[in-house]
């Protein structure tokens, strides 16, 4: 490993590299505590080269959550070929099993959003206004008119989301299904207490 850490790369792919890097230290220590000095030790490469690449501490960190919110998003992505209630279902159980494959990312991004860093937190809210979005699209599809209301219930819905998945997906012993079965029940509620139906009736959850 070492070897290759010595090995002369070309700038796109140090640059690269002292983001993976980046990423992988967050499963040790929050964003906050990752330094450019740790990242430039692991890559065994000068503190300058990573100013170089970043600017300083909050621009490498920028990258980092960057990566890892690109990557959370990527792997939770719904499949448009779905119908609405299987592809709230499947991406559910895709955002689970990533909470608890990359846990310790997962939770330095939803507790990045106290960053004193502004672009920072804007990179996470990013995150919160895609997963909203793609919420609002199923449940529009099941025919609920998109309105404020909805919109508002919907983006509450989001951050309960992220404190039952750093509570339930990460050390307990609380089954995938259960989880999953938890945050159906619940986003379900939260758009019925905002008086909606679907064109058949009350909003309810398949079984």
């Amino acid at each position: 490993m070492a070897t290759s850490r010595r090995t002369r790369l070309r700038p796109e792919e140090r640059r690269d590299q002292l983001v993976a890097l980046g990423v992988a230290t967050l499963a040790n220590r929050p964003l906050s505590e990752v330094t450019v000095e740790e990242i430039a030790a692991e890559a065994e490469v000068s503190t300058g080269l990573v100013y170089y690449y970043f600017g300083s501490k909050n621009g490498l960190h920028h990258e980092i959550v960057l990566r890892a919110r690109d990557s959370m998003l990527h792997a939770s992505e719904p499949r448009a070929e779905l119908p609405p209630l299987d592809r709230l279902h499947d991406t559910l159980e895709r955002l689970v099993t990533y909470v608890r494959e990359h846990g310790p990312t997962f939770y330095s991004l939803v507790r990045g959003a106290a960053s004193g860093d502004e672009e920072v937190r804007e990179l996470i809210e990013s995150a919160r206004r895609e997963q909203t979005e793609r919420v609002v699209a199923a449940v529009t599809e099941m025919g609920v008119q998109d309105t404020p209301m909805l919109r508002m219930a919907l983006r509450s819905w989001v951050a309960l989301a992220e404190q039952a998945l750093v509570d339930g997906g990460l050390n307990t012993d609380i089954p995938a299904a259960d989880l999953i079965a938890y945050l159906e029940s619940s986003m379900f509620g939260v758009v019925s207490a905002t008086g909606a139906q679907l064109e058949a009736g009350p909003l309810t959850a398949s079984t």
